[in-house]
């Protein structure tokens, strides 16, 4: 549709296509609540491997990046070893991730981003965009692969993704 001929219509069927739509709305939002306390209701993974990440911190483990709180929240940020700049739908994502921190802590959560590239390009690249969440690499550790966010080329050729 173009707005040369988008439908118009008299304020009460607008009401009443609206009336329609609002059902529909309400449906979907009852439906993604059901999806949603399943997904909260999953099990919590236990971490058994020493994973050792590289932050501003130095290196830092599993352990470590819950910074004292039972949850941690893991955006896997699409920054590759050899990209020049961040992935544009997690950048757009990222853009929102200051200042949530301190409304996740207080929940007892702990929300960072974690990629593949060096760190020192991560740092850079953060930097640039203006950000100041903790963000780290997994670089020289299986985390990427572990959680099923990294392939090997001939996985990828093979379709065997999980």
């Amino acid at each position: 549709m173009t707005d040369d001929n988008h439908p118009v219509a008299s304020h009460d069927a607008w009401i009443e296509a609206r009336k329609r739509l609002l059902a529909k709305e309400k449906e979907f939002n009852r439906l993604r609540d059901e999806l949603s306390a399943e997904r909260r209701a999953l099990p919590w993974e236990q971490v058994d491997k020493p994973y050792v990440f590289e932050g501003p911190n130095g290196h830092e483990t599993m352990t470590d990046l819950f910074a004292g709180r039972s949850q941690l929240i893991v955006y896997h940020f699409m920054l590759g070893p050899d990209w020049e700049e961040g992935c544009k739908s997690c950048s757009f994502w990222a853009d929102n991730f200051n200042g949530i921190d301190v409304h996740l802590a207080r929940r007892d959560v702990t929300l960072l981003a974690i990629s593949s590239a060096p760190f020192d390009r991560i740092d850079a690249y953060k930097r640039r965009m203006g950000w100041s969440f903790k963000w780290v690499s997994s670089a020289g550790c299986d985390f990427n692969r572990d959680y099923h966010v990294t392939f090997a080329p001939d996985e990828l050729a093979k379709g065997e993704v999980f």
